[in-house]
């Protein structure tokens, strides 16, 4: 009879006990980069997404055309080698473009479009004005909220 009671008890303390809390575990994190819209945008407006793009008037080349003077000053501050052939490497363009964005806040995106397009001061410059338009487009058709 013992032996039925304890049993009984057991059954009914299992059925009353909390049931346990689901568990989540995280593999693995995706970064959050909130400058690859703008890479992205960028990279549409300037060469359609060609890896190969080259500009033979501007001598700007790949995906989101870097001039020689931008890579020359993107090797000095960061102790780089690159080429301009590095340029038509995806990372290797992303990494510089990263590079120059990041020294702006990122909830300016019109800033970081201005002065890619029209250097340090881009932002006094008429002529990056129609840039930042075209950008914003892409950024919009890309779903992302641009705040003009």
């Amino acid at each position: 009879m013992k032996l039925l009671m304890i049993i009984l008890l057991a059954v009914i303390a299992l059925r009353v006990a909390a049931p346990p809390a689901p568990t989540v575990m995280i593999l693995y994190a995706i970064p959050v980069n909130p400058y690859e819209p703008g890479f992205r945008a960028t990279g549409m407006v300037e060469s359609k997404g060609d890896l190969l793009a080259y500009n033979d008037i501007e001598k700007a080349y790949g995906c989101v055309q870097i001039r020689e003077i931008r890579l020359r000053d993107y090797n000095n501050r960061t102790g780089s080698n690159y080429s301009v052939e590095d340029l038509y490497d995806y990372e290797i363009s992303r990494k510089i473009y990263m590079y120059y964005a990041s020294k702006i806040d990122y909830r300016n995106p019109e800033r970081i479009a201005r002065e890619w397009n029209g250097w340090v001061g881009g932002m006094k410059k008429k002529s990056t004005e129609e840039y930042w338009g075209r950008i914003s487009s892409e950024l919009r058709a890309q779903g992302r909220n641009v705040i003009m």
